[in-house]
């Protein structure tokens, strides 16, 4: 079935000059066996462009299972179809490439072990944990107006989009500021002294207090303790083709590049190549030793910012 076919179920309508002097974000439609391709449209193809408004409503009526997102329809296309899905209670997946170099496929035994003790050490840590936690959050509700925890788009395993959750370390629309303050710069979108981030957020990230909502992450079964870094979309959009086959792996909260580089490397190349060699290499052993060296690197705060 063509885009053009599609215009019944969806609010997508041809893109007019006008609408590309505004805020139309042009895309093409595939649809087969209750899965949906969205991506950039080709020169020989019409262009549609989704109004945010109704997009949700025509996707709880659709009877689409699956949302399958090609990288390079570019971030603010990616956040407003995941949005519009989530809320309309369908999967959203990133389209990324196949590959055999996954632990689940090299070494399915030992990975099941894995994904089960990652749940059942969450379940443990959350009960030592939850004063802490919830000290965290009233500091944070005292110290700046708004939500307590961040949501973020991350890309999961196999591609699949989830919210990551993460103690708010920054000021409130902080996110609408993210490309002003990054401007032009290359490599992960980090930057030391980033005048979003509050005095206790600037605590909390020191310490990678933070990141303790994402033990809800590991229990929903989107992340584990170790693993590679979970991409964000202004980050994921920008890697190379020959490395988006990384995007199948499941993230961690903590990995190999976190104990080894973090912020103090930033290339995308580099952090994607750290990344595989982990895979290609993974063990429980591994995973155990990482886990070791991230504690001296929490205590020091080591390239936390």
């Amino acid at each position: 079935m063509n885009a053009l076919s599609l215009k019944v179920q969806s609010p997508l309508v041809p893109v007019s000059g006008r609408d590309r002097a505004s805020e139309s974000l042009p895309c093409a439609l595939m649809w087969r066996q209750n899965q949906l391709l969205v991506r950039s449209p080709g020169q020989s193809e019409s262009e549609m462009s989704p109004h945010s408004d109704r997009l949700t409503e025509c996707l709880e009526r659709s009877s689409v299972r699956l949302i399958s997102l090609t990288p390079d329809l570019g971030e603010d296309q990616l956040r407003l179809w995941a949005d519009a899905s989530a809320q309309a209670g369908k999967t959203i997946f990133l389209r990324v490439p196949s590959t055999p170099e996954l632990p689940n496929k090299q070494a399915a035994l030992w990975w099941c072990l894995k994904r089960l003790s990652d749940r059942l050490l969450a379940l443990v840590m959350l009960v030592p944990l939850a004063p802490i936690l919830l000290a965290i959050a009233v500091a944070i509700a005292f110290q700046s107006p708004g939500p307590v925890l961040f949501a973020q788009w991350r890309v999961g395993a196999r591609g699949r989009l989830f919210r990551i959750y993460k103690f708010r370390t920054m000021i409130v629309g902080a996110e609408k500021l993210h490309h002003q303050v990054m401007g032009h710069q290359e490599g992960l979108h980090k930057q030391e002294n980033d005048p979003r981030v509050t005095p206790l957020g600037a605590w909390l990230r020191k310490y990678s207090l933070d990141e303790l909502p994402q033990i809800f992450n590991v229990l929903r079964g989107e992340m584990s303790f170790v693993g590679p870094r979970p991409w964000a979309l202004y980050d994921a959009v920008r890697i190379r083709p020959e490395f988006q086959h990384r995007l199948n792996a499941l993230p961690g909260i903590t990995g190999e590049w976190q104990v080894t580089a973090r912020s103090h490397l930033r290339d995308l190349d580099a952090v994607n190549l750290c990344d595989l060699e982990y895979l290609k290499a993974w063990s429980p052993w591994r995973d155990l030793k990482i886990l070791l060296m991230t504690v001296p690197r929490v205590l020091s705060g080591f390239g936390a910012y």
